[in-house]
């Protein structure tokens, strides 16, 4: 099955988490945290937003403009932490994660 996020979403195989330090102490699982970084799988193309007018008093109706996702499939891309929704493809945990809690990307 392929899967397409819509809109701005952005599928994201996250990072595994941390099962020891550096210096080779390892994490209980109270302790550990998932990490907020991940390989981008698939993309939305993007989004309609609207266009502000120069004076934000106007009545008129808002001009709506189409707005291209940034990301790339195969970026690595930090996240917020929270924000995300987890799903399931394929027998895989990935999360979909919308473009604007993309906090950068590795290019």
């Amino acid at each position: 099955m392929k899967f397409r996020p819509l809109h701005d979403w952005i599928l994201i195989d996250q990072d595994s988490t941390v099962e020891k330090s550096k210096g080779g102490i390892y994490f209980p699982e109270s302790a550990k945290e998932k990490t907020q970084t991940g390989e981008v799988i698939a993309v939305g193309e993007g989004k309609l937003e609207e266009e502000d007018d120069k004076k934000g008093k106007s009545k008129e109706k808002k001009e709506k403009k189409f707005v291209k996702t940034v990301v790339k499939p195969g970026q690595r891309v930090f996240f917020e932490k929270y924000g995300s929704t987890q799903v399931e493809i394929e027998g895989k945990e990935l999360l979909l994660v919308r473009e604007r809690d993309v906090l950068g990307y590795t290019e």
